[in-house]
């Protein structure tokens, strides 16, 4: 009788505590902030990505998103612009250097957004503070009805054979371009002497990504050196004679960094909207977009995956310190 009397005790003891569990659960639970208001995204091309991305948050949420969209360099001036009374949440550049900037500059939050643990490695910083939710990776992107195949390596693109038919994005523009040439220079011998041999042959700087693509897929030019990559295969797709490669000597693949500005009027938005970037739909719309997912778990089927890309090693911190100084060299040796 003791026996089944202690049991029994036992019994509604465990269920009390178990009980008590599940209410302070729930009251957690319910305690949870609902999220309200809005936030305010500033973030770079494509238009389509960043306006699903936007639309998708808003139906999952009830948050809205008042989004600026703009080249690196258009968001960057916005942002100064602004400094003295800051409006933007969360910041999306296509430079990773420029991130990294950014956070040098004390201007970041420090937040781990989930499924941090699946991004690519080295994607985000120790500091939690810029995580690449997608990335892009330059590339040669040539017509096709001009050259039918083309796989050079860069310091071949110099050869006399290619005399006028090159052009590259305006580095002091494209932050992607700016990279790509603070990763060769910075990981090559005597990087320069490519350049110099490019220059003499023709190669121009018709604009930013934008403007140099156009100049190869009107068959003013034939190759396109550092090019976006996803404006290549969005483009293909659409039917024009185009077709892109990585040279066999590598590329820079640029992450994209998402941030949290310190000086956010909506952070628990901001938190949210971060969290949202690695979500699976979030990371699908990523990869239907041509651009590089963030997380490594998700592999794209219409395009170059990641581990297929062909690599320079890159020194972010040295490349930072640099890429200006290069970009305006370059600039200016196409000019002579």
């Amino acid at each position: 009788m003791k026996l089944r009397n202690a049991l029994v005790g036992s019994l509604i003891l465990g269920l009390l505590v178990a009980g008590c569990g599940s209410q302070k659960a729930a009251e957690k639970k319910e305690a949870a902030p609902k999220l309200s208001g809005k936030v305010v995204v500033y973030m770079p091309s494509p238009a389509g990505l960043s306006d699903k991305l936007c639309a998708d948050f808003e139906k999952k949420t009830g948050v809205k998103v008042e989004k600026f969209q703009g080249t690196t360099g258009k968001i960057m001036a916005r942002l100064e612009a602004e400094k003295a009374n800051p409006v933007a949440d969360v910041v999306i550049l296509a430079s990773w250097s420029d991130g990294l900037n950014m956070k040098n500059s004390g201007k970041l939050l420090s937040y781990r957004p989930a499924n941090a643990d699946k991004l690519n490695p080295a994607w985000i910083d120790k500091d939690n503070t810029i995580v690449g939710t997608s990335a892009s990776a330059v590339g040669v992107i040539y017509n096709t009805k001009l050259l039918p195949k083309l796989n050079a390596d860069w310091a071949e693109l110099a050869d006399p054979k290619y005399q006028n038919q090159l052009a590259i994005p305006d580095p002091e523009k494209s932050g992607a371009c700016k990279d790509f040439l603070a990763g060769y220079m910075t990981s090559q011998n005597n990087p320069w002497q490519t350049w110099e041999a490019m220059a003499k042959n023709g190669l121009t700087v018709p604009g930013a990504n934008k403007e140099a693509l156009e100049a190869v897929t009107t068959g003013e030019k034939a190759i396109l050196i550092a090019g976006v990559d996803y404006n290549a295969y969005s483009a293909k797709k659409k039917g024009e004679p185009l077709d892109i490669y990585y040279p066999k000597s590598g590329t820079v693949v640029n992450p994209r960094p998402a941030m949290i500005l310190k000086t956010s009027p909506n952070q628990a938005n901001a938190k949210a909207f971060m969290d949202y970037l690695l979500s699976d739909e979030a990371q699908k719309l990523v990869v239907n977009a041509y651009l590089l997912p963030g997380r490594s778990d998700i592999q794209c089927d219409n395009r170059t995956n990641l581990k297929d890309i062909p690599q320079f090693k890159t020194d972010w911190d040295k490349m930072l310190q640099e890429a200006g100084a290069i970009a305006k060299k370059l600039n200016s040796i196409c000019k002579k």
